[in-house]
């Protein structure tokens, strides 16, 4: 296997975009290491003529939008936040199916940067895709694992010039680039484009996306927590799903019927394999107690997942 070497791979790809963005060009920017290093790389070569597109589906993690803006505005990036919550929670109305979600995420994505691209004036459209997201999508040979919005979900007849400067790389391999780039989400943990309408098991309303997002919220909060008290290694990916069943429970002395949480944390290299980590029980146990008490009225019951990938993936769904 050939060495990876960041230096080199800035060189070529920046030289190579400064060819393929002949016009003005957007750039699908989530926040995460992938989209942030592909905006990196596509600002040295085109300045100005960038625009970044932060888009708020309405299921961005607690505080993620600021976060984004913050960050992107250190980077020295040019970037606009579109707040189109309304239109992905109409778009997923009544939508149970995971891959119907992400291929209607994936559109409804396209038409906001066509309209943005419009208003800008660009032509070219950059994404932070990357191996594993069209390999788990399928195509050819391979099986369709499940379809990447960024990669399945892309409309026939989208209106710009599709650009993927990082499409050959994995995530250890963006990692590094990341690091060599100095940008500071280089060890953020991956979130899925979908956002958390893939961690809401059924119809991803708002209520229940509120629900997930302050569960992934706690688990978040208090893994981080303990991997700085030296309880635990930090996983590679932590987080929570809401279930598409409720269980009975009591709450003091009263009969509770309540939603289910999920929690999943995996140790993996390149998100083609992963295994699921060995949580200390305080940590799980602190986890539950906070959620349940947290969400009281809609949360009464607490599992934690323990499925290697495969035979499971990372994400639920």
């Amino acid at each position: 296997m050939a060495f990876f070497n960041p230096e080199k791979f800035t060189t070529e790809s920046v030289e190579k975009l400064k060819t393929e963005l002949s016009d003005k060009a957007i750039i699908a920017a989530s926040g995460g290491v992938d989209s942030t290093v592909a905006a990196v790389l596509a600002a040295k070569a085109v300045k100005d003529s960038l625009l970044a597109i932060y888009v708020d589906t309405g299921y961005m993690r607690v505080g993620e939008s600021e976060y984004v803006s913050s960050m992107l505005s250190e980077l020295g990036v040019q970037h606009k936040v579109v707040d189109a919550s309304e239109q992905f929670y109409a778009g997923l109305k009544g939508v149970i199916d995971p891959e119907e979600k992400r291929k209607i995420i994936g559109e409804l994505f396209i038409r906001v940067f066509e309209k943005e691209a419009e208003e800008y004036g660009g032509k070219f459209l950059v994404q932070g895709t990357i191996a594993p997201d069209w390999i788990e999508s399928g195509g050819g040979l391979r099986d369709t694992i499940k379809s990447h919005h960024n990669v399945g979900g892309l409309p026939e007849d989208m209106d710009m010039v599709l650009c993927e400067p990082i499409r050959e790389l994995y995530k250890d391999e963006v990692r590094s680039l990341a690091e060599y780039l100095e940008v500071s989400v280089s060890q953020r943990q991956p979130f899925p484009g979908p956002g958390l309408a893939v961690r809401v098991m059924g119809e991803a309303t708002p209520e229940r996306t509120e629900v997930v997002r302050q569960a992934c919220h706690i688990a978040e909060e208090e893994m981080e927590l303990a991997s700085k008290e030296g309880i635990m290694e930090l996983p590679w990916q932590y987080f929570a799903v809401v279930l598409p069943v409720k269980t009975v429970g009591v709450q003091g002395d009263v009969r509770a019927y309540g939603n289910t949480i999920a929690v999943r944390a995996v140790h993996s290299f390149d998100a083609m394999t992963a295994k699921a980590a060995e949580i200390p029980y305080s940590v799980l146990k602190k986890i539950s107690e906070r959620i349940t008490r947290e969400l009281k009225s809609e949360v009464n019951r607490v599992v934690y997942d323990i499925t290697d990938k495969p035979p499971g993936t990372i994400e639920w769904e």
